[in-house]
């Protein structure tokens, strides 16, 4: 592990290990480093992706303040959303409408003579393309969806049309990448990714979109309260 990635890791750690209350604060980056053994840089980069991921604010002259809301609340991100906004952008590679299939009908409500919108984008994070995208959204709900919207953020647009969005369901599996994936990827065939699927929930419980992502450099961090009840449940105590 690289030390950026140890010292980030390590820190959020610590954050959730000390349970006392009140504004909290981190130590300076000078004594971080020392501690550390590791250059201020190195310990600044550690702090602002914390700081990307919404757990500590640098303030200006005061310090590393912890988010205690942050803090009181489970964590999740991944190397896409540790990411801003102006670090990422969409090329859309193709977009139509179709009829949807058996599956595509169960999961948005639909008939088969309703239309959906498909499309596939390819998503660059610090100008390096690191994932294929395909979605498919229903048309009715979505009629003006274009090259813009979805070389934008979706989230966004689907905000915008008045919708609230509820949850997102979430699958990974280990997957090689296919000789046409890797050409849109600019990486070997065979390679190792990350195959996701998506669905995103609205509130009242329609699916607004489904999609299938290809991640050639996908990390993911949880911060999880312990659920005794599960487990128990596992043992087959409960």
């Amino acid at each position: 592990m690289k030390k950026k990635e140890f010292v980030t890791q390590d820190l959020l750690s610590k954050i959730y290990q000390n349970n006392e209350s009140g504004p909290r604060k981190l130590p300076p980056e000078r004594q971080l480093a020392q501690e550390y053994g590791v250059s201020r840089f190195t310990i600044r980069q550690a702090v602002e992706k914390l700081a990307s991921i919404g757990v500590v604010r640098i303030v200006q002259g005061s310090g590393i303040w912890i988010n205690e809301q942050a803090r009181n609340n489970p964590l999740v991100y991944n190397s896409i959303t540790e990411k801003r906004f102006d670090q990422i952008r969409f090329r859309l590679i193709s977009l139509h409408k179709k009829r949807p299939d058996r599956d595509e009908q169960q999961i948005f409500g639909l008939t088969d003579e309703s239309f959906i919108w498909q499309f596939c984008r390819l998503r660059f994070v610090d100008e390096e393309a690191v994932q294929i995208e395909i979605s498919r959204m229903p048309a009715a709900d979505f009629a003006d969806l274009n090259q813009q919207i979805i070389e934008s953020s979706l989230q966004q647009y689907v905000l915008s049309k008045g919708y609230q969005i509820s949850h997102m369901l979430t699958t990974y599996r280990a997957v090689n990448v296919s000789r046409e994936q890797a050409a849109l990827l600019g990486c070997k065939k065979g390679s190792p990714a990350m195959h996701i699927s998506n669905r995103g929930i609205l509130e009242g419980g329609r699916v607004y979109e489904i999609s299938d992502i290809i991640d050639i450099n996908y990390t993911c961090t949880y911060v999880i309260p312990h659920n005794r009840a599960n487990l128990a449940f596992r043992k087959g105590d409960g």
